[in-house]
């Protein structure tokens, strides 16, 4: 969730084992501030620099699918192979992992959220 200030990292893996990843798929641009509030803060978390892969978006950071953010979720998570599955299902879904390869092998050795924050300095 782009508001709030904790990136998802391996910190997160027991609540994701518990409870699984949850993503949700609206517009940031129409909801803004208004994001349902139902949600725990202490459940919500961040995105680490990326850039889109999708037709839509192409190329423009921060600013991706809902399928983009779930498989950059289980990535950072460790779950490569399953994010890859899932990707293979989209036309694009190649491309996103490609421009985003850098990012995701550093994210991907970071084992939690100071070292998401020190690897995504690399990038930004």
């Amino acid at each position: 969730m782009p508001t709030t200030k904790k990136v998802i990292s391996k910190d997160d893996l027991a609540i994701a084992r518990k409870s699984g990843v949850a993503v949700l798929d609206l517009s940031w641009k129409a909801t803004g501030d208004e994001f349902p509030r139902s949600i725990k803060e202490s459940r919500q978390r961040a995105l680490p620099f990326l850039v889109a892969g999708n037709p839509v978006n192409y190329s423009k950071p921060f600013i991706l699918s809902t399928v983009e953010a779930f498989a950059a979720a289980l990535i950072i998570l460790g779950y490569r192979p399953q994010a890859e599955l899932l990707m293979s299902k989209f036309t694009w879904g190649q491309t996103f992992l490609d421009m985003n390869r850098e990012p995701f092998e550093e994210y991907e050795k970071a084992e939690n959220a100071a070292q998401i924050i020190e690897a995504q300095s690399l990038f930004v």
